[in-house]
């Protein structure tokens, strides 16, 4: 697993205010490269939070093995980033 690249998909999510665009896509794409990976998996699970795809979203948090977080998206994201941190 890439650190690097979690940290890449993560901020890039923040950086793209947590809305769609080319930010979200690149997140989107390196999670989709990742996929099987656990916190690959939750980050995508954000991913398509943020799209607003919660179908999608609750498919990936079950791949995660993760419960959604019931509070904001950045709450969310502020999660997964600790628990990248920790890797």
């Amino acid at each position: 697993m890439s650190q690097e690249l979690l940290h890449s998909a993560i901020d890039s999510l923040k950086a793209g205010g947590f809305l769609e665009g080319e930010a979200w896509e690149k997140a989107h794409k390196i999670c989709h490269e990742h996929e099987g990976t656990p916190l690959f998996n939750w980050l995508h699970a954000l991913v398509h939070r943020i799209e607003g795809d919660d179908a999608n979203a609750g498919h990936w948090y079950q791949r995660a093995d993760k419960v959604r977080h019931s509070g904001s998206i950045e709450e969310g994201w502020q999660i997964i980033r600790l628990a990248i941190d920790k890797v």
